[in-house]
């Protein structure tokens, strides 16, 4: 049986008054991909925020690689192979993209190794290397993201968490955000992916939770998931 990476149980998440997350368990598995989908404001983005330290929890627990992680801070996290690309990306506006991916590598001295895996994120993103001197703030949304997904694998990350990495993007670029995930998950990185897309996301996960109002509602095999009439006519528009 797979090793469990992450395991979040009974976590509670308040902020502003408001319970986000109601108490929510739920586990993700060495060389798997599992998506977290649900409505906006269903309390996804709360979780992953608690997951990586950035936000308190008020009650439950968290463990990564066996032991809980509760109070730790995202640096923290990152040193431990724990990354995470968040909703909006949060790129380094005013640096180069060259300079991003290095501060992807903060954790790291290997700098022959770093220069590789330099090379590495501009073989998945070519555009990128099209535009390696330009500055981050200057580049599209969906350049964006693909800088954003590229800085966090120059940690070399067990886990990557990604939150809603198709937001606002174009159909064209969902298409090739999607493509790169799979590819990621393919090169055996765990993915936990938070998605409001959940026909895209169910379709290459291999397990999903359904989050709404701040409870996980249901759990499963993502392709089953993904024909369940309730799922379909919920967040598939069916």
């Amino acid at each position: 049986m797979a090793e469990v990476l992450l395991k979040v149980t009974g976590l509670k998440v308040a902020y502003g008054g408001i319970q986000a997350v109601k108490g929510i368990d739920f586990e993700v598995c060495s060389g798997e991909l599992v998506s977290l989908i649900g409505s906006n404001g269903a309390g996804k983005t709360t979780t992953m925020k608690a997951i990586t330290g950035s936000l308190p929890i008020s009650d439950g627990d968290i463990e990564y690689l066996g032991k809980s992680i509760h109070g730790q801070g995202p640096w923290d996290l990152v040193k431990q192979g724990l990354a995470m690309v968040p909703e909006g990306r949060g790129v380094f506006a005013r640096m180069t993209i060259i300079e991003n991916l290095q501060m992807g590598a903060f954790i790291r001295n290997d700098k022959a190794d770093i220069l590789q895996d330099i090379d590495k994120v501009f073989t998945i993103f070519p555009r990128l290397k099209e535009r390696k001197d330009q500055l981050a703030g200057t580049l599209s949304g969906g350049e964006q993201q693909m800088l954003a997904m590229g800085r966090a694998l120059m940690s070399r990350p067990k886990v990557l968490l990604l939150d809603e990495p198709s937001m606002g993007l174009s159909p064209i670029m969902v298409d090739k955000i999607f493509e790169v995930v799979r590819d990621v998950y393919a090169q055996g990185v765990t993915i936990l992916l938070v998605e409001q897309n959940a026909s895209r996301a169910l379709a290459i996960a291999d397990r999903g939770y359904v989050m709404d109002s701040g409870l996980i509602t249901m759990t499963g095999d993502a392709k089953t998931m993904l024909h369940d009439p309730k799922v379909r006519a919920a967040y598939l528009g069916e």
